[in-house]
Order: structure tokens, then sequence, then C-alpha cells
């Protein structure tokens, strides 16, 4: 057997290009064989051992492929070391084979590292209070020194040269460097004053009308913040303009449990007007207004009769008048609404005139912060209000419409002669 080895290389002596082929296929082949045990055996084997973990089963993908990834280093490691026995071999092409496989050795590691940041990322996260405190932006920034790192041991390998040489050029560079990296840089600020000073978390609702921005916030990254707007479109805005640019959070309204109500009612001027007796004798019947109704008109006596002979002429007494018995109304009405958060604020005011009419506003806050609840309360409200207003002998101002003109033509056209 070892004649007939001795032999063989012998007769491969006299080939020294088929030698050297041979060599690098059974170099190729070691290394393959390497890699296929080491991903069908031990890989699989931590696979499921991590799966079986807390680790697994929040990160299962990126575990797994954290340890695909470190499997690779082990062909490079079986070339780089055998690349030196294969017979016949340049020294020029061994320095560059070894150069190579070293440089995809750092190139792994890297990104095995930057699996590992995800795999942080990921179990961070899970933590309750995770959305307060993102770290996204930081693990970015890691990543980011990381294949800068990388980038420059790949290079000083491949040129054989130490890497403090490319590192005492990048201070020439400072300036270049920080023009290339301005946005990250501004991101990196801007990523830090947010979660310092908490101005935004994942789930607050924030609306930015510059940038069309309205709905929840979904993400939180060093470069970028995604916003999901009601109608499901995504709005990417860059972090920094959280500082720069003015936008509304609305976590405040979210966390304190009431949403507010402010809309007016813009009634005609010229349906205001005193009550009379029996207007008042009808709107006593009202539940809401019994109580008030009675004080108020004890109280016009009271003054009215201290008026002695000037009481006589209307003018100059106080009476009751139909919007303000309404807006009494309207005080109670809310006082008494189930829907209607009675801790916070509570106003029925009149607004200036205006030439759509005389606005009557209600500002006060519903005991829901749920959108579409929100929406049905305040509809309710003035659904009742606006059906309610002829009772006190009140209408809404609008402009005239194509009927309204009809109808005046009607009652202007001259009787038709028989």
């Amino acid at each position: 057997m070892t004649d007939h080895y001795a032999t063989a290389l012998e007769w491969l002596e006299r080939y020294p290009e088929l030698y050297s082929l041979i060599g690098l296929g059974l170099l190729l082949l070691s290394a393959w064989l390497g890699n296929w045990l080491v991903k069908r055996i031990l890989v699989r084997a931590l696979c499921r051992l991590i799966d079986a973990t807390a680790l697994g089963r929040n990160a299962q993908h990126l575990d797994n492929e954290l340890i695909k990834r470190l499997a690779n280093i082990v062909p490079a490691l079986i070339i780089s070391a055998g690349i030196g026995l294969v017979p016949h071999l340049p020294d020029a092409v061994g320095t560059v084979v070894v150069n190579v496989s070293s440089a995809f050795i750092v190139l792994t590691v890297a990104l095995a590292l930057s699996t590992l940041l995800d795999i942080a990322n990921t179990l961070y996260n899970l933590r309750r209070d995770a959305h307060l405190r993102p770290i996204k932006g930081y693990l970015q920034v890691l990543k980011i020194a990381l294949f800068a790192v990388a980038a420059i041991l790949m290079v000083a390998t491949l040129i054989d040269r130490s890497p403090l040489i490319l590192l005492s050029g990048l201070g020439a560079m400072a300036a270049v460097l920080m023009l290339i990296f301005q946005d990250t840089l501004l991101s990196l600020v801007a990523s830090v004053q947010i979660t310092s000073s908490d101005i935004i978390r994942v789930g607050d609702w924030v609306e930015m009308p510059q940038l069309n921005a309205d709905g929840d916030v979904i993400d939180i990254a060093l470069h970028t913040v995604k916003v999901q707007n009601w109608d499901k479109t995504i709005s990417t805005i860059p972090t920094r303009r959280f500082i720069t640019d003015p936008f509304k959070n609305w976590r405040g309204m979210q966390e304190c449990g009431g949403r507010r109500i402010m809309r007016n009612l813009y009634l005609d001027q010229t349906s205001i007007a005193f009550l009379e007796p029996e207007q008042i004798e009808r709107l006593g019947r009202f539940r809401l207004l019994g109580d008030y109704l009675q004080h108020k008109q004890s109280e016009l006596r009271s003054w009215n009769s201290a008026l002695a002979e000037a009481g006589e002429e209307p003018a100059n007494t106080r009476r009751l008048t139909n919007l303000g018995t309404f807006r009494a109304y309207v005080e109670h009405y809310l006082r008494q609404h189930p829907d209607i958060h009675q801790q916070m604020t509570q106003l029925v005011r009149q607004l200036s005139p205006t030439a759509d009419g005389l606005p009557l506003q209600l500002y006060c806050f519903t005991n829901t912060t749920a959108w579409g609840r929100y929406e049905s309360i305040q509809a309710d409200i003035f659904d009742h209000l606006l059906a309610l207003l002829p009772e006190f002998g009140l209408r809404v101002f609008q402009h005239p419409s194509g009927a309204d003109m009809r109808e005046l033509g009607r009652s202007a056209a001259p009787a038709t002669r028989p």
C-alpha cells in the first residue's frame, strides 16, 4: 500500500499542475464536508436545543440564523489552514486565499454580531415597558460602528497591512465622514432626545399636518419613525423632524380618559326673543328646566320689584330670553349625560356674532377616547339639541338653498286671474 502511494506521488510530481489541481479539489471537498457536517449535525442539534428555550420561542428565526452564520466560519478556516498544504501552489496564490478567507471570517463574525443585536432587540421588546424606551435606534448605531470596524479589518486583511495604518488616515477624512454621515449623526441626536424626553412612544397617536401624517406610531428607528395613518397607509418620517418640526401627540388625551367636544351651534339672531308667560309655563314642564325657571323667576321678581315706578317700562326690567333658557337647558343636559366626563371642564358659551349667526359653543369631554364611540356620543348630543331648538323658538342659521329660493318665488308670484 505504501509502495503504491509512493509511486502515485512520484507520478504526480511529473505533472505539477495536475498535482495542484487535485490538492485544491481535496481541499474544497474537505471544506464542503466540514460545512455539511457542522450544519447537518451541530447546527440542527443546537437549533433544537435553543428552540425549547424562551430565546428560541421568541426569536427562533434570528437565533437559527446566528448559528448558521457562525457555521460558515468552519469551511473558511479549513481553506485558510489547508491552502499551504497544496503542493506546487505559488506563494502569492496562497497569500491571497488566506487573506480572502480571513476577510470572509471577519464579515461572517460581523453579520453574526448584527444578528445577535437583533435578538437583543427582540427580547427587549418582550418587556412591558419596552415601548416607553425603545433601543432600536441605539442598536442601529452599534451596527454602523460594527460594520465600520469590520470594513477596516477586511480591507487591512486583504491588503495584508496593519489596521492602524488605515486608522491613521481616518483623521484626515473626519470632515468627509461627518458630511457622509450627517443624517446619521442628526438622527442619533434626535433619537437620544426623543428617548430621554419621552416625546413619542410606539403606540402614540401623532398628528403632523405638514407631512400628511395622522395616525399611530408603529416603529421608532434611528433614521425614521413609521406612522400608520387612519387610512392604513404608512408615513415614514425622518426622526429629526420630531425635534425640529411641530407636531401633536394625543397621548395625554388617551391617558386622561376623556376626549374633548368643542363644536358650535350657529343660531339665527333674529329668532332670539324674550319669553312670554305661556312659553315659560310650557318650558317649566321640562324636567331639566323646572328648578332653573323657578329660581330665575324668583330672582327676576326681586330685581324688578326694586325698580318701583321705573319697572312699569318693560325695557327697564329683566326678563327671561329663549336663548338664555336654552343655554341653561344645555348646561343641565350635559351635567346629567351618562357619556360626558363630569370631572372635566364643561362650558356652554356664546362667541362673538358672525355673518353666519350667533355661535353657541359646547365645550366638554366624553368619558371615552375610542374614536367611533366618541363620534357617536357627539352626534347624539347635537341631534337632540338641533331637534329641540324649535321648542325654545330658536332657529339654526344656514345660507339659503335652492329650495328656499323656489319657495320665496312662489310666495311672491302674483295671483293668476281666472
